[in-house]
């Protein structure tokens, strides 16, 4: 059998006629030991990107790392199973990531309000949203995947595919993923949040005439997302950090220092208008500007949408008069995610009846519209690219609206209406790394009842473990004012714009500034949201991920041939994935065992283990580890 995928695969036949890679005997991938792998991978992913979700604004995709990381484990415990039980993992590692990817830009912005939320409120409408998503893009399965096969592309499944034809290849991937994850959990664990025995934070903050600050934060999950997103994206981020802490912050600040008089700030009493700091214009000022550049952005995003929710409704309507629709599985799973959404309307709305139906059933219904353009959109550009946000900020807008004009407008109605718009956000992610899962599973040869009731579990373990995870991390989740732990963007922008809606004490000024900006951004055709979530998050952020864009940059330029920057490139995303991992992964257990077990008490740094230069020492360290092992990875037939 020839190790690649046939042209086939990309297109130039009828879906119908395709023949798969696997076309032959048992499509049957799982047993006991796959689902075992899969639960393991998907708790792994899901932990991981939620915690390094909330710390950047970022998330990674899990198909191509869970399919590499599977195949290792498969070959030792599964290995009869093959390339149809590496697929079951990969789609269950896209499983638990894709609902951490989701629930994380809502589910904490409960928290924001100053409210809390239980594991049981957090479980149910996490679950609706993955019954309700899985399902409802089960409806348009044969459409999306067989009858547009060769015209919706699906990029990243498609890369999928080609990792698990030439997965005799995962041990050296697996290689290069654990120097990361040990890189990441070294320095995790020497910096603050571990032992925090060092500084990790380069800081130069001026409070003179032009006021400005630039930080650095050493932190190899950080360093590890900028590798792999590469120069365009980190570079538009921290041109929205150069903005905001150059440019905008300095304006108010020149202004501020010209006010007289006892006016304080509009959200601080204790802060005088005329003595604010750097961290007071940022934290008061500066980010509810960001807030209306991720609100017009979001709201651009989802205008431009609309040719699309029209096609898609269109061609769904076509496809299933052509009796193209779901198994009697994935109408089960919708049944069932109606169903929860229902039980969870009544469980989050504190017996308000009225609240609990209109609010399940507004949910459901633009549930299953940016479900089904979810999926078509995963076909174009892939989960990774896929428009969360401005789907997620439409749909909460709408909802809001229908709560203020019923009268709705208490923070405990808002808190309900946060976990109904969990439902929406979740189920929007589920339907994207299901398709992308789905897809995969077409080209590869697998079974799509198998894979939908694998990805489903998967889904489950994510929303488990998700909600675990912002519980757990919950004291510093609600954090507010400079320095916060996790930035938190997008919850953020929805706490900040449902909680303004309802109270009227939105700083329209603010965010209408904001709104203006990014409408000016959309004009020069820039990425309105991804300049935004840079204006909006710390500094510190947006340097360390660019310095791992540079570090990627390097070691492109150092390949000498275009064989051998391939081969590096891939390596380095292996050795990236492993530090975001290992970064994540023991900065979330290190919370654990201080915040939850209390086995470790965490001191501060002193002397010149909390100077400057003790960060610049990590951050050299950090980066030659990093880059060393890529330069003097062997790559066969290049050299």
């Amino acid at each position: 059998m020839d190790k690649k995928l046939s042209k086939d695969a990309y297109g130039g036949v009828a879906g119908k006629d395709y023949v798969p890679y696997i076309s032959g005997g048992s499509k049957s991938g799982g047993n006991v030991a796959v689902l075992t792998i899969g639960i393991i991978l998907a708790a792994l992913f899901a932990a991981s990107t939620a915690y390094s979700g909330m710390k950047s604004g970022l998330t990674v995709a899990a198909g191509i790392p869970g399919s590499i990381i599977g195949s290792a484990f498969i070959a030792i415990f599964a290995k009869q199973k093959g390339i149809l039980g590496k697929n079951l993992v990969q789609g269950m590692s896209s499983g638990g990531e894709s609902i951490a990817s989701g629930m994380i830009f809502v589910l904490p912005a409960i928290l924001l309000i100053g409210s809390k939320v239980t594991f049981l409120e957090g479980f149910i409408v996490g679950v609706g949203g993955v019954l309700f998503g899985v399902g409802g893009a089960s409806l348009v399965h044969n459409y999306l995947m067989i009858e547009e096969h060769g015209k919706l592309m699906y990029p990243e499944s498609m890369a999928i595919s080609e990792t698990l034809v030439a997965s005799e290849g995962a041990g050296e991937s697996m290689k290069y993923m654990g120097i990361g994850f040990g890189i990441g959990g070294v320095i995790t664990v020497i910096t603050s949040s571990f032992l925090n025995v060092t500084n990790n934070v380069i800081s130069y903050v001026n409070e003179s005439f032009y006021k400005w600050k630039l930080e650095v934060e050493v932190n190899p999950l950080l360093l590890g997302i900028g590798f792999i997103v590469g120069m365009d994206v980190s570079l538009m981020m921290f041109a929205g950090s150069i903005l905001s802490n150059f440019a905008v912050l300095p304006l108010i600040g020149y202004f501020v220092s010209l006010g007289q008089g006892s006016a304080t700030v509009w959200n601080n009493p204790h802060v005088t208008i005329g003595a604010m700091q750097v961290k007071d214009i940022a934290g008061s000022y500066v980010k509810y500007i960001g807030a209306g550049m991720m609100l017009s952005g979001g709201l651009i995003g989802a205008v431009r949408l609309i040719p699309t929710i029209v096609s898609s409704i269109q061609e769904t309507l076509n496809a299933k008069s052509s009796n193209t629709g779901s198994s009697s599985v994935g109408n089960f799973i919708i049944i069932g995610g109606i169903v929860v959404g229902f039980i969870g309307g009544f469980v989050v709305s504190g017996g308000n009846i009225a609240m609990a139906i209109s609010g399940a059933i507004l949910s459901i219904i633009l549930s299953l519209l940016f479900v089904i353009v979810s999926g078509r959109l995963t076909g174009t550009i892939g989960t990774s690219n896929l428009p969360v946000s401005g789907m997620t900020i439409a749909s909460i807008v709408v909802v809001t609206l229908l709560f203020v004009v019923m009268g709705w407008k208490t923070p405990e109605d808002n808190r309900s209406l946060l976990l109904f718009g969990t439902f929406i956000v979740t189920a929007i992610s589920a339907a994207g790394g299901y398709c992308q899962s789905q897809k995969v599973t077409f080209i590869i040869g697998g079974d799509k009842n198998e894979m939908q009731k694998y990805f489903t579990i998967a889904g489950i373990v994510g929303v488990v473990i998700v909600t675990g995870v912002i519980l757990v991390l919950s004291s510093q989740l609600a954090m507010t004012g400079d320095n916060v732990p996790f930035a938190l963007p997008q919850a953020n922008l929805m706490s900040t714009l449902t909680a303004g809606i309802m109270s009227g004490k939105l700083p329209w000024v603010m965010i209408i500034v904001g709104a203006v900006m990014g409408l000016f951004l959309y004009l020069l055709k820039l990425p309105v949201m991804t300049i935004a979530i840079g204006f909006y998050l710390p500094i510190s952020t947006n340097s360390i991920i660019l310095i791992g864009a540079f570090m990627r940059l390097f070691v492109e330029k150092m390949s000498k041939s275009e064989k051998v920057k391939e081969a590096r490139v891939a390596n380095g995303i292996s050795l990236s994935s492993g530090l975001v991992a290992g970064g994540s992964i023991i900065g979330l257990v290190g919370i654990i065992l201080i915040n939850v077990v209390k086995v470790i008490k965490v001191g501060e740094p002193s002397g010149f283990a909390a100077s400057n230069g003790m960060a610049y020492i990590i951050l050299i360290a950090l980066i030659i580890a990093s880059v060393v092992p890529i330069l003097n990875s062997k790559v066969k037939d290049a050299e």
